[in-house]
C-alpha cells in the first residue's frame, strides 16, 4: 500500500510503476488520508515513459484493512499520521517525497524518477521475502 496525504500525485506515480515493474511479483494499491483526484500532470510524466495510470483513482485510506497488506510505503512523511495498524505491518517505510503540485513539469519529472528508483529497491526487497 502506497499512501500519501491526497493520493494525487506521489502515491499515483507509486502505484503505477509497482503494477509495471512489480507485475507477477506483487499486488498494490495506493490510497490517502483523504482523496481527491489524479493530478494531470502526474498522468502526462508518467505516460511520457509509457505507463498509463489514467485509468487510476484517488482513494481514501479508509476503504481499505491494513491487515491486508504486507507492505505500507508513506510517500509524504504521513507516516505519523496513520493509524498505528498500519505503521506496524511487516514493512513500514516513510519516503519524504516532495511534493510536486502547483510546480512546473521538471519537478514532476523529477519525483517520478525518485519514486521510480525507491519503487524498483521495494519490489527488490519483498520479491526476497
Amino acid at each position: 500500500m502506497f499512501v500519501c496525504k491526497k493520493n494525487s500525485r506521489r502515491s499515483q506515480i507509486a502505484e503505477g510503476f509497482a503494477r509495471t515493474l512489480g507485475d507477477g511479483k506483487i499486488a498494490v494499491n495506493s490510497s490517502g488520508l483523504e482523496s481527491s483526484s489524479v493530478d494531470p500532470k502526474t498522468v502526462q510524466v508518467m505516460s511520457e515513459i509509457g505507463i498509463d495510470i489514467s485509468h487510476q483513482t484517488s482513494k481514501p485510506l479508509d476503504n481499505f484493512k491494513a491487515e491486508n497488506y504486507d507492505a505500507v510505503i508513506s510517500l509524504c512523511g504521513c507516516g505519523v499520521n496513520l493509524p498505528e495498524e498500519w505503521v506496524i505491518r511487516n514493512v513500514f517505510e516513510d519516503w519524504q517525497l516532495d511534493d510536486p503540485e502547483g510546480q512546473g513539469i521538471e519537478t514532476f519529472r523529477r519525483v517520478r524518477d525518485e519514486v521510480k528508483e525507491r519503487v524498483v529497491k521495494l519490489i527488490e526487497l519483498l520479491s526476497q521475502t
